[in-house]
């Protein structure tokens, strides 16, 4: 009599990947690890990469990191592991309808901002200087991933994490990869609108009003009718090149939000307010440590890294809060009264 339960291990579930769209990358044709390992009895490669994106310290310090606004006060703004989760739930909602594979597209989400900096995007701009051609979150991910912290992930995981921002060329190798570079867009966009009526920045009325229409208020409608749009888009018979993307018309009216929330958000005087401030606190805490490299825990440290590159490890790795209490410990500087933008809503 069989019993309640049926063992699906990796071989089953490798055996499940056959009936993916032939887009798709299954985990037998990964082209594998830097450091080659045994097969794990259970969990495919990319399983295997997701929990271990999961159980990483980096994964965990995004809980403190900003998102959009700066060390706000309310409880229910975005930061840096909540829009993780969001982009995750998006990529496989697209990966999943698309046919492709949804455990490497989730693997991808959960990494693509491991190396993010404090203060968000402002704390790339503090790094520039001390790295040649600039510093960018997406390869610091990829560094952290192959050296910081040393979890061998599969090549089309840190190829994903690697090229998950539009900025970066050559785009992603896997049509997962590009189920996340829409996911994060679709997630950023919605959400950061969300917390701007949040902030008292703008209100719902505000929105362009061709996002309205195509799109729908920002928050679960938005995302809903963001992700449709790349499915139609994706299945047009007019995709000759069989990639992920969104359908014309839907693409650019996401755009046309995209620089709206640049104009009204990202560079607004609230956010811009507090640039100064931030790249500020990154800046004298790189100097301090360069002066100091003493300072920085073994524990957090490439010793075959050139000084800089080790400090800016340490330094891009911390969370907004650790930065600035280190900050005002080691300059006597309240910079926290001074990065509190205009968000009192709970």
């Amino acid at each position: 009599m069989a019993g309640p339960f049926r063992l699906t291990d990796r071989a089953a579930r490798e055996a499940q990947e056959r009936a993916l769209a032939p887009a798709a990358v299954r985990s037998t044709d990964t082209r594998g690890r830097a450091v080659a390992e045994p097969e794990d009895p259970l969990r495919t490669a990319f399983e295997r990469d997701r929990d271990r994106i999961l159980h990483a310290k980096a994964f965990r310090r995004l809980k403190h990191k900003t998102q959009v606004f700066l060390n706000p006060d309310g409880d229910h703004f975005v930061t840096r592991l909540t829009h993780t989760l969001q982009v995750m739930q998006v990529a496989r909602s697209l990966a999943r309808t698309l046919g492709l594979n949804e455990t490497l597209a989730e693997a991808i989400a959960l990494g693509h901002d491991l190396g993010h900096s404090p203060f968000g995007h402002i704390g790339e701009v503090a790094f520039d200087p001390y790295v040649p051609g600039g510093w960018h979150h997406a390869a610091q991910g990829v560094r952290i991933a192959e050296v910081l912290e040393q979890l061998n992930l599969t090549w089309e995981v840190r190829d994903g994490i690697r090229a998950h921002s539009w900025k970066i060329t050559p785009p992603p190798s896997t049509r997962e990869g590009e189920c996340v570079r829409y996911a994060d867009r679709i997630a950023y966009l919605s959400h950061d609108a969300q917390d701007a009526v949040r902030a008292g920045v703008m209100k719902p009325a505000d929105l362009p009003a061709r996002t309205r229409a195509v799109f729908g208020e920002p928050g679960s409608q938005m995302v809903g009718a963001m992700i449709d749009a790349v499915i139609d888009g994706s299945l047009s018979p007019g995709n000759e090149a069989g990639v992920v993307v969104m359908a014309p018309d839907a693409l650019e009216a996401m755009h046309e939000l995209r620089a709206f929330m640049f104009e009204r958000v990202y560079e607004s005087p609230t956010a811009v307010g507090q640039k100064g401030v931030a790249i500020d606190v990154i800046r004298r805490l790189v100097d301090h440590h360069l002066a100091q490299p003493e300072l920085i825990p073994a524990s957090y440290r490439d010793t075959s890294a050139d000084p800089v590159t080790q400090v800016v490890d340490y330094v891009s790795g911390m969370t907004d809060r650790f930065a600035l209490a280190m900050h005002d410990r080691l300059f006597d500087d309240d910079a926290a009264s001074r990065m509190t933008p205009l968000l009192r809503t709970s």
